[in-house]
């Protein structure tokens, strides 16, 4: 059986594209609908691993503040796909940017996210993902050692 990397690749892009643009609208669901029951999840305020659907979603209702997104730009994605086709980790850097008080636009802090999908019941759902910040100032302005 042959499988199709690049329509694997574009359709993983869009299901995280749609959901992350319901993000910027005010809309958490769109990722709660795309995640498995059985989803492991970090981001960068999780003290441990969070492991199911109940614990990541109360996680991201507690948290979550419409952030007002106006523009969100997906820099370097890479998708790699299982030689079987049923698996594909999506990583990329996610700029988002929110109006300033000139009427332009002010960048917020950029995020690494790595989402793993995996073909369920005919459906792409997201069972790991992880959230971290691209070159935290903390740790740039020499604030911790490695």
């Amino acid at each position: 059986m042959s499988i199709d990397r690049n329509q694997i690749t574009e359709t993983i892009l869009g299901i995280e594209r749609s959901a992350n643009e319901r993000w910027n609208k005010g809309d958490c669901h769109g990722y709660l609908e795309t995640y498995s029951d059985d989803v492991t999840y970090f981001d960068a305020v999780t003290e441990k691993l969070l492991v199911g659907h109940k614990a990541v979603s109360e996680h991201i209702l507690n948290l979550y503040k419409n952030p007002n997104i106006v523009r969100s730009e997906y820099l370097n994605p890479e998708v790699a796909v299982s030689e079987a086709g049923d698996l594909a980790v999506l990583s990329y850097n996610l700029r988002n940017f929110v109006a300033d008080e000139k009427g332009g636009e002010k960048l917020l802090p950029v995020w690494n996210s790595t989402e793993v999908y995996r073909l369920i019941d005919g459906k792409w759902r997201i069972v790991n993902s992880h959230w971290s910040f691209t070159r935290h100032p903390a740790i740039i302005g020499g604030g911790a050692a490695f």
